[in-house]
C-alpha cells in the first residue's frame, strides 16, 4: 500500500499540470465546444490523432484534445478526488474502471443505443467489475494474452503450435536441443509477470473461483499450485535476465532474434515490428493444461470509453464516443493497434494474430484473472517476489493473506 500511496501523491501533482494540457472542456465565444479527451494508451497517440481529425472535419462545431499522461490510472484517481474526472475517457477494463464506476464516476449508458453494438461477453466483463447496476462504460477494443513466436524460426526447427501443455513444454525443448533459446523474460518491470500468469490462473483456477473466495469457500492454497508450479517451469526455459530487463528491451530482444517465443500480449506487436520490420510473428493462446478443449485465450476489454457523470457537454462527448464505435472507425483502430474489436462484426485479420480469430468466433475465451485480484493487493508485485524466491507455499499464503486483509476494509 505504501507504493500506490506514493504514486498517488505523484498523480496529485500532475493535476496541476494537466491544465495547460487539455485539463478543461468549454465552449468558445464562437459556439465551438472543446472536450478533453484523457486516453491511457501512449501507443496509440498517433492513431487517435487521425481519429479525431477525421471527426473534427465532420463536427466542425467540435473540437477534441487528446490528453495522454505517464500512470494515466494514478492520475485518473487524483482527478477524481478534485472532481475533475475528464469529460471524455478511454481507459482499461480493469479494476479501477470498477472502482470510478462504482463511485459514481461515469455516466449511465445504459439505453444508450451503442450497447447493442456490442458483444455481449465484454459488457457482461465490465458490469461483473463495476457491479454499478448500470453499464458505465462501453468496450471498444479487446486484446489477447498471448505467446507471441518467431513464424521463421518455428518453420526452420519444424514445430507446429502447441494446443495441450505438455506440447507446450516439448516445444520448448526442441527449441532448446536446437542451440535456440525457448523464451525471452523481462519481468524487471513487475507487471511483465502478469501475461503468463493470467494465461495459467484464468484457466486454471476455476470459472467459480472469485466467487467461491469471495465467500471464503476456497483460497489461492488451495486453487493456485498448479499455476505456481507451471510458472516456475517456465522459468527453466529462459536464461536472460529475467530481473534486470523491462519491457521494453524484452519487446527489443524478441524482434533481434533472441527467443523464438516471447510471452507477452498483441499490444507489443507494434513495437516489435517497429524494432524489426522483417520479423515474422505468429500468436498463439497458452495452452494451459493437457485437455486441448478446455484451453482458452485470455482476452479483456483494452480499451472502453465512457463519459464523466459531470460532463459539461454530455451531447457533443457522446457524438465523439458513438463516431469511435462507428465500425469503419473500430476497423481502422484495430487494424493500426492490431488488436480485436469489440464491436460486433469488426474483424481482425492481420496475419500475425488471424490464428487467434477462431477463438473469437468459437467463444473459447476467458477474462484475465488479474482484474479481478482487489487493486489494493499488489499482485503483480506480489508474482515478481515470488518468481525471485521460487517459495510456492509462502507466495499462496500471502496471496491469500493480501486478499483477506483488503476484502476486510471493503
Amino acid at each position: 500500500m505504501k507504493k500506490l500511496v506514493s504514486t498517488v501523491m505523484s498523480g496529485f501533482l500532475a493535476v496541476g499540470l494537466l491544465a495547460g494540457c487539455g485539463g478543461g472542456s468549454g465552449g468558445a465565444d464562437d459556439g465551438t465546444v472543446t472536450l478533453e479527451f484523457f486516453q491511457f494508451k501512449s501507443e496509440a497517440v498517433g492513431t487517435y490523432d487521425k481519429l479525431i481529425e477525421k471527426f473534427e472535419e465532420e463536427n466542425p462545431g467540435i473540437n477534441i484534445e487528446q490528453n495522454n499522461v505517464p500512470e494515466s490510472e494514478t492520475v485518473l484517481l487524483s482527478r477524481l478526488s478534485q472532481n475533475q474526472v475528464p469529460e471524455i475517457v478511454a481507459m482499461n477494463g480493469n479494476s479501477v474502471y470498477g472502482e470510478m464506476a462504482r463511485g459514481g464516476a461515469f455516466a449511465d449508458l445504459t439505453d444508450d443505443a451503442n450497447v447493442d453494438k456490442i458483444i455481449p461477453a465484454y459488457i457482461e466483463m465490465i458490469d461483473q467489475l463495476a457491479n454499478s447496476g448500470q453499464v458505465n462504460g462501453l468496450p471498444h477494443s479487446t486484446n489477447a494474452n498471448t505467446v507471441l513466436y518467431n513464424k521463421t524460426k518455428f518453420e526452420e526447427l519444424g514445430l507446429e503450435i502447441p494446443t495441450t501443455w505438455d506440447e507446450f513444454i516439448e516445444v520448448a525443448e526442441a527449441i532448446e536441443a536446437a542451440g535456440e533459446t525457448p523464451f525471452y523474460s523481462a519481468y524487471g518491470e513487475a507487471w511483465t509477470a502478469l501475461p503468463p500468469f493470467n494465461a495459467l490462473a484464468s484457466n486454471l483456477h476455476g470459472d467459480d473461483f472469485f466467487e467461491k473466495r469471495l465467500a471464503d469457500e476456497t483460497t489461492f492454497a488451495e486453487r493456485y499450485p498448479e499455476v505456481a508450479e507451471k510458472m516456475l517451469t517456465m522459468m527453466e526455459y529462459t536464461d536472460n535476465d529475467l530481473f534486470g530487463t523491462d519491457y521494453n528491451q524484452g519487446n527489443a530482444a524478441f524482434a533481434n532474434g533472441q527467443s523464438v517465443m516471447y510471452m507477452q500480449g498483441v499490444w507489443a506487436i507494434s513495437q516489435i515490428q517497429t524494432a524489426n520490420p522483417d520479423i515474422e510473428i505468429g500468436a498463439f493462446a497458452l495452452p494451459a493444461s493437457n485437455n486441448a478443449e478446455e484451453n482458452r485465450l485470455v482476452s479483456g476489454v483494452d480499451t472502453l470509453l465512457t463519459i464523466s457523470s459531470q460532463a459539461k457537454h454530455p451531447e457533443e462527448a457522446m457524438k465523439f464516443v458513438s463516431f469511435l464505435l462507428e465500425e469503419e472507425n473500430v476497423q481502422f483502430y484495430i487494424d493500426e493497434q492490431k488488436l480485436f474489436s469489440a464491436v460486433e462484426n469488426v474483424f481482425q485479420e492481420d496475419p500475425t494474430v488471424v490464428d487467434l480469430q477462431v477463438h473469437f468466433e468459437e467463444g473459447t475465451i476467458t477474462s484475465f484473472a488479474d482484474h479481478y485480484y482487489f487493486p489494493g493487493m499488489q499482485v503483480e508485485n506480489l508474482i515478481q517476489e515470488f518468481l525471485i524466491n521460487k517459495d510456492i507455499d509462502r507466495f499462496l499464503k500471502t496471496m491469500d493473506d493480501e486478499w483477506d486483509k483488503v476484502q476486510a476494509r471493503q
